[in-house]
């Protein structure tokens, strides 16, 4: 995959999210049991309580394009990195905006700006520091076309 659009590096870093809500939990090797389970009857096993359906284990292969998405937030600021990863985790507006402290079109210009310089650095492109962040978004625009 040569060239990068917009799109696929915010679905890539949503897949990115996706798998690591569904890796296993660590968990501390701490104290056991030693003595055997309780066998319920048949009242106690049936029906109290919802089935708990749990999703399956990621595969190897998206394993490896989470980790590789992950490298990509180090392509920004620490500040965009947060609010980048924020908003891609599905966190509301209103609260990433409460969290940074800055209005709802500062947060998504700065979202838009964070996707932006990610597929810029993907492409091999050089982001303009010393121009402003439309003009590093319009940049990565024609780039999706």
């Amino acid at each position: 995959m040569t060239d990068w659009t917009p799109e696929q590096v915010e679905e890539r870093l949503e897949e990115a999210v996706d798998v690591l809500s569904r890796l296993p939990e660590e968990k501390v090797q701490g104290y056991f049991s030693a003595w055997p389970e309780i066998v319920r009857s048949i009242h106690d096993a049936f029906g109290w309580h919802d089935p708990v359906m749990k999703r399956p284990w990621p595969s190897p292969a998206s394993i490896d394009r989470m980790e590789e998405a992950l490298t990509w937030i180090r392509f920004l600021e620490l500040e965009d990195g947060k609010l980048v990863w924020a908003r891609v985790e599905k966190t509301p507006w209103k609260q990433i905006c409460w969290q940074f402290g800055i209005t709802r079109t500062t947060a998504n210009r700065r979202w838009q700006y964070g996707i932006a310089v990610i597929t810029l650095r993907l492409n091999g492109r050089r982001v303009a520091t010393r121009r402003s962040i439309e003009y590093v978004i319009e940049q990565a625009k024609p780039l999706s076309i």
